[in-house]
């Protein structure tokens, strides 16, 4: 398997953000872990050891204790960097689950997943490291996500320098990670997917966030030749021409997908068939519960 990311620049530049601690720049996390949290809340069962696996800032850690289903809860990432004060943190590289076999009954993985190179292995080592009737949450940005970015850097480039390299990751279809979730033997797969919208002043002000969220290009393709102002310039008047509100606000859209799945145990009913696993999260984990599927939000 040829990679697909720079795990080492993944590394830096989520650890590089994590120095620099912009207030407010894991929003994305916080939404994240907040739907996680709703999700967790709804489920009719006790969690005696939990682990975050690469949740930066632990917000998501922090929102699922709040539901009051978990006794006690680790978290796990590339250094020390990450950790609250007086937190005690497991460091570990960022492409593993360092979990003994059927260690943990809840593995928590908010917005990691797609920065793998070999996600079908990450997932069944997180089905192994669950025990029987362990349930994994996560949240991964899905396909759509900033694709009114892919789209302006794809024409500004081709337009300056007649060709492009890529600029923005690729992201998963929703139907490609429950696929992978049934590979890994995951039972009962459920699959959620929301779009939300952020706006922006400009492109700068969207790039600004993406770097300190982290998510800086890590693509092993990427062009090295440094980019001019030039290009920038006319990438944000495209943004504005293409995706500007009245008010002159771009749009970026954030789309995220909502996984459960539950380690095989033979108490669990069996799914009338594969691939059934087609309604929302929160529907099956509560038929009363209304959900949106889009949110807007601001940013500067």
């Amino acid at each position: 398997m040829n990679p697909l990311f720079d795990e080492g620049l993944i590394t830096a530049n989520r650890e590089k953000a994590r120095t620099r601690n912009i207030e407010g720049s894991d929003f994305l996390l916080a939404l994240a872990g907040r739907e996680l949290a709703d999700r967790l809340a709804l489920v009719e069962r006790h969690f005696e050891r939990a682990v975050e696996l690469f949740g930066a800032t632990g917000v998501a850690a922090r929102s699922a204790m709040t539901t009051g289903k978990i006794d006690a809860l680790e978290r796990v990432e590339t250094g020390a960097v990450f950790a609250e004060p007086k937190e005690h943190l497991s460091a570990a590289r960022f492409e593993s689950v360092p979990l003994a076999p059927e260690s943990v009954n809840l593995i928590l993985s908010p917005l990691s997943l797609h920065l793998t190179n070999d996600t079908p292995g990450m997932l069944i080592q997180m089905r192994r490291a669950l025990k029987p009737d362990g349930l994994l949450l996560a949240a991964i940005p899905g396909a759509g996500t900033l694709a009114e970015l892919r789209d302006v850097l794809l024409s500004a480039e081709t337009e300056l320098y007649g060709g492009a390299s890529p600029r923005v990751i690729p992201f998963p279809d929703i139907r490609d990670v429950g696929s992978l979730l049934q590979r890994a033997g995951f039972a009962l797969p459920v699959i959620d997917e929301e779009s939300f919208t952020v706006r922006y002043d400009n492109l700068f002000a969207l790039m600004r966030d993406l770097r300190a969220m982290g998510m800086a290009n890590p693509l092993i393709g990427r062009s090295r030749k440094p980019l001019s102002r030039r290009f920038f310039l006319r990438a944000a008047e495209i943004y504005a021409e293409r995706y500007a509100d009245p008010d002159g606000r771009i749009r970026a859209t954030f789309s995220m997908i909502f996984v459960s799945g539950w380690a095989p145990h033979e108490s669990q009913q069996k799914p009338l068939k594969p691939g059934s696993a087609k309604m929302r999260l929160a529907e099956a984990l509560d038929p009363n519960r209304k959900t949106n599927t889009s949110g807007t939000g601001e940013r500067g």
